[in-house]
């Protein structure tokens, strides 16, 4: 990225810069596209994660290798085991094999999916039957990784009588499963989280819709940085909301102590740093 910048005069150029859409938003968004295609998605995360997530929902192979994609293994884990008439195995690298995944097994199979694992209970790789899942309930501990919560919610919608999701003891991670909750509302699906109670309706499709994801709060902390240390700077970052689902959107304000001010422009920000004087 070729930034304008003076060294001298310790000034960057006003520039406009497109930054990678956010993983988080990314992966769970190629998910409820592989369930509704007509929704359409622009500024996609480049990350690992999202890349191998996007090529498994593409491949028509029996093995599924995700590589180090944790969150790929997690959602696609829900995702296949809910695909009637599908039977892949779903592998990784030798470290993901020595990530625990059989809390999320246990729920899916509580549900009436068809999981086996091919080497060490609890762990991948995983032998996944799709199927039809009609039971409506599902029960797990709040206190688990927010990726088994929501790879059980973005399957919801597709489930014939819909999901009811009671979540038990301790609730961590809450801002991932609200992520979720609101990437839902966006494509037009029925959802509501209610004390420990997550409820989705059963949607068969959607409306045509495009979302263009928001770029990565965290990649921009660079930028703040670049401008904080500048003595006049000012840069434009594309695809961000003043409403934004992530959490590291608390950068806006973290750098006003550092005189970086933020200015969302419709869906753009822009970074300038204020004059000492003021």
């Amino acid at each position: 990225m070729d930034l304008n910048i003076d060294y001298i005069s310790g000034n960057i150029k006003p520039v406009n810069i497109s930054i990678s859409g956010s993983k988080s938003e990314s992966n769970r968004l190629l998910i409820l596209r592989a369930f509704y295609p007509n929704l359409r998605l622009k500024n996609l995360s480049d990350s690992d994660d999202s890349v191998h997530l996007e090529a498994a929902l593409n491949s028509e192979n029996d093995v599924i290798d995700i590589g180090h994609a944790g969150t790929a293994m997690r959602f696609l884990t829900a995702y296949f085991a809910r695909k009637p008439g599908s039977e892949v195995i779903l592998t990784g690298s030798e470290r993901m094999q020595q990530r625990p995944i059989g809390i999320l097994v246990d729920a899916l199979r509580n549900m009436g999916a068809d999981i086996t694992y091919e080497k060490k209970e609890g762990y991948p790789p995983l032998r996944i039957k799709g199927k039809n899942l009609t039971k409506n309930t599902v029960s797990i501990k709040g206190d688990v990784s927010s990726q088994y919560i929501s790879a059980l919610m973005l399957i919801a919608p597709k489930l014939p009588n819909g999901l009811q999701i009671d979540l038990t003891g301790k609730i961590t991670s809450a801002p991932y499963i609200e992520m979720t909750l609101k990437l839902l509302h966006q494509i037009g699906i029925s959802a509501e989280w209610i004390q420990n109670s997550i409820r989705i309706a059963p949607v068969k499709e959607i409306d045509d819709t495009e979302i263009t994801v928001e770029s990565d709060w965290s990649s921009a902390s660079y930028f703040y940085s670049l401008v904080a240390l500048s003595k006049n700077a000012e840069l434009t970052l594309q695809a961000f909301r003043s409403d934004s689902l992530q959490g590291d959107r608390v950068l806006s304000d973290i750098y006003k102590k550092f005189g970086v001010r933020t200015t969302f422009e419709g869906n753009s920000i822009r970074l300038k740093k204020e004059s000492e004087h003021q």
